[in-house]
């Protein structure tokens, strides 16, 4: 295939058209339940105190695999990059994470209460964290002058995984059994058809981290304080992203007041609406700041647009009031993504650990996302409402733009000094 093995630090349309369905069945098969599913499976009607437990469940269970996913993701990633299989470094990781992910889908459609739903769905957390690191990790092996706009396909991805699932449960009239077997099916044909397809050369003997490493070594981009600045930021808009997007459906029913029957078709409405800003966001953001090198200052501007979003909600929390504030958190949460991705992929200092860097890269999202159900549901059963929710939403994205106000940007390299990929030896 045409441009599909890397060239001087840059790849063909083949090589990101790959990569980017890669990412589509990781996010599609993560937030579909996570958005409908698994509200659905805990959702229990009636008065204020049977719907407010539904919540309470939803928010310990995500939380719960979350922290899965936040232990898996850099152990993973440390794994990959020890691996030296003659199918690659990261090829393994991504078909055993995919095929886990699969399995562990399947058990969570069948589970009956919540107890068993959370078992499984700690499965699928995992499995989808191995995946991910493995895939985040080609970005710094394989890339170097695109990087913005790699960065910008994993957060578009992420917004059109959601349409792509939520849409096909809805418009399909999937039930919740048939919605969990047709996403295992997604993960195993699209993880391990683009894991076997995409490039992913052994690494040389010199990028294999020794098991001598002192611990400062061990550390890597760990101890650089631009790149704690920049963990940090991403787990704080994060939470404030999942605050504002995590309990929607709850938000519909019982704060906008939407129909139980209309529900589920305002909430598709409504992500429609959020993945076409993320998409074009995203994108946009990410190729100014390739062809800029201007990371730092898109970070800091799209977090406050975040923030911009949040107290929309709280002036309108009406379906139209809620429609317009999910356009704008679309274009804050896309931008920043994509181009916070990439600011953390030039810090770090060490090839022979990307894959265990850019792990930690991806629990500070994940941790974030992870911790925003269980947050939420307290917020919003401390007050019986969901004002709380939206005010903390805003507050957190504010404080993460701060955050990054504190991270000294590295300047681009030209491509000609570069650092040498694994992939070009």
């Amino acid at each position: 295939m045409n441009g599909i093995r890397p060239q001087n630090g840059r790849v063909g349309g083949a090589w990101m058209t790959l990569f980017g369905i890669a990412w589509l069945a990781v996010w599609t098969v993560q937030l579909t339940p996570v958005q409908l599913l698994l509200p659905l499976q805990l959702d229990t009607p009636g008065g204020p105190a049977d719907w407010i437990t539904g919540v309470v469940w939803s928010g310990l269970i995500l939380s719960i695999g979350g922290l899965a996913g936040v232990i898996a993701g850099p152990l993973a990633g440390m794994l990959s990059d020890r691996t030296t299989s003659r199918w690659g470094r990261r090829r393994p990781w991504t078909i055993g994470g995919s095929v886990l992910t699969a399995v562990s889908l399947l058990l969570t459609g069948a589970a009956s209460d919540p107890v068993g739903v959370g078992a499984a769905w700690v499965g699928v957390s995992i499995g989808i964290a191995v995946v991910s690191a493995a895939l985040t990790a080609m970005i710094a092996d394989q890339i170097f002058a695109q990087r913005g706009t790699a960065s910008a396909l994993v957060s578009s991805a992420q917004a059109v995984g959601i349409v792509v699932g939520v849409g096909a449960v809805v418009l399909l009239g999937l039930g919740i059994g048939a919605s969990y077997v047709a996403l295992a099916g997604f993960i195993l044909v699209i993880g391990v058809g683009t894991a076997v397809l995409l490039p992913d050369s052994t690494a040389p003997r010199r990028l294999v981290p020794s098991a001598q490493q002192t611990w400062r070594e061990r550390l890597g981009a760990l101890q650089d304080r631009n790149f704690g600045w920049v963990l940090a930021s991403r787990l704080t808009v994060n939470l404030g992203n999942a605050l504002g997007t995590a309990l929607l459906l709850f938000f519909l029913l019982y704060g906008v007041g939407s129909p139980a029957d209309r529900a589920e078709d305002d909430l598709l409405v409504l992500i429609v609406i959020y993945t076409i800003f993320v998409v074009a966001a995203s994108l946009i953001a990410g190729s100014i700041s390739d062809r800029t090198g201007k990371r730092k200052s898109i970070v800091i501007i799209a977090a406050l647009v975040q923030a911009l979003s949040a107290v929309m909600i709280l002036i309108s929390p009406t379906f139209i009031g809620t429609a317009v504030a999910a356009g704008v958190m679309g274009v804050g949460y896309g931008a920043y993504m994509a181009v916070s991705l990439a600011l953390a992929t030039d810090l770090l200092p060490r090839p022979e650990h990307h894959a265990r860097d850019l792990g930690v890269v991806n629990v500070s999202a994940s941790l974030g996302q992870l911790l925003g159900p269980l947050l939420g549901a307290a917020l919003v059963a401390l007050v019986g409402g969901f004002w709380l929710l939206f005010l903390a939403a805003g507050i957190l994205s504010v404080l993460g733009s701060i955050m990054t106000v504190a991270v000294h940007a590295p300047q681009p390299a030209a491509p000609e000094l570069r650092p040498p990929h694994p992939a070009e030896h």
